[in-house]
């Protein structure tokens, strides 16, 4: 297992455990509580304002001073989507009556990816990691941060991209199997082509042989079994997400909560409707009644505009019905405990698992 030692050499870390950053549901205190456990809390930022990225990382230098991950989207912007975005608030206009719900509210800011502001900020926080999704940032950016001493880590879906982000001077691969819960990290390939994404113990052993850096299972790993298979396939490190969200230090809301109490392991799908790239989440009321795939929804990350009132309102009400209730296939095995306690349990429960099997971490 040397490559887990280097990785985790490289991250200053003590456990081969990474939080994955969850857009919308990250918190400084998860992500501090994660780090403080002797793993490598990420804190999602693609949903920040520069201001908002540089406010959360000075809370978090009070709550850890450990390592700690910031991750950012590399998504290209969709261009004109008028027409789209009409025809989405019209598919949603029988929702917006049935709730009372006012459809002209101005929407939030854009999600920006990152940019020259952002690496600014990273440079001025100076996190021992930075990860990206849906690609890589411009080559001037990589160097910067390179340059720094920051560790860059990035998603892949397949070999193809886990060489060409290794290429563009990635120090670590995030090999993000389907059955992972949230957005696809695709970025080579069409983002709504999802037939042939492969899954995690497919493309983990593929990757590892592959590249010549560290690779970092993702998708459908919520407990100690997973981590210790993650480990035999090659991986140096695991990326969990799902298992997460039932922590209290998560920002998730009641119905959601709920959701994942009762998920099943049919319970997820792969759906465009909530932000116009393909992500996976537990099925409610607008995937049932749209269909997950449904190519009415806007590019990215336009289809969320019109959904925030609507989410909002039934939310109030104590409804999941048009909320993304992102979630991993192993959604079932998650439990409600804290995130420290869920970080050593896992690597804990690997070692035992891997001693049975005459391993070691």
């Amino acid at each position: 297992m040397r490559q887990s030692h280097r990785l985790m050499e490289m991250l200053d870390i003590d456990l081969p455990i990474i939080l994955a950053p969850m857009a919308g549901n990250s918190t400084v205190e998860l992500t501090a509580s994660v780090s403080n456990a002797g793993g490598l809390g990420s804190h999602a930022c693609a949903m920040l304002s520069r201001e908002q990225v540089i406010q959360d990382a000075s809370r978090l230098r009070t709550l850890t001073n450990r390592s700690f991950n910031l991750n950012f989207f590399c998504h290209a912007p969709p261009g004109d989507t008028t027409a789209q975005e009409r025809a989405w608030r019209e598919a949603l206009a029988p929702y917006n009556r049935e709730l009372g719900v006012d459809p002209d509210q101005p929407p939030p800011p854009p999600r920006r990816p990152f940019d020259e502001s952002y690496c600014e900020a990273v440079l001025g926080i100076a996190p021992k990691a930075t990860s990206f999704h849906f690609g890589m940032p411009h080559a001037h950016l990589v160097h910067r941060l390179k340059d720094a001493g920051i560790v860059i880590l990035c998603s892949a879906t397949s070999v193809a991209e886990a060489r060409h982000i290794v290429d563009l001077g990635a120090d670590a691969v995030i090999a993000q199997g389907v059955e992972a819960g949230g957005h696809r990290g695709l970025f080579l390939s069409h983002d709504r082509d999802i037939a042939n994404q492969v899954g995690t113990m497919a493309l983990v052993p593929q990757v590892v042989d592959a590249v010549n850096v560290p690779v970092i299972a993702a998708g459908g790993i919520a407990d100690a079994r997973g981590v210790a298979a993650a480990f035999a396939l090659g991986a140096s490190a695991v990326q969990v997400g799902t298992a997460y969200l039932r922590c209290p230090e998560a920002k998730v809301s009641a119905p959601h909560r709920a959701a994942l109490a009762a998920a099943r392991d049919d319970s997820t799908v792969l759906t465009t409707l909530y932000s116009g790239r393909p992500a996976r989440g537990i099925v409610n009321r607008l995937i049932r009644e749209l269909g997950p795939m449904n190519e009415i929804a806007p590019p990215f990350p336009t289809a969320s505009n019109a959904l925030g009132p609507l989410r909002a309102e039934a939310e109030k009400r104590g409804s999941g019905d048009f909320s993304p209730l992102w979630a991993g296939q192993a959604a079932a095995l998650a439990k409600e405990t804290s995130a420290a306690a869920l970080t050593r349990d896992l690597a804990a429960g690997a070692r035992e698992v891997l001693a049975a099997l005459g391993r070691s971490v």
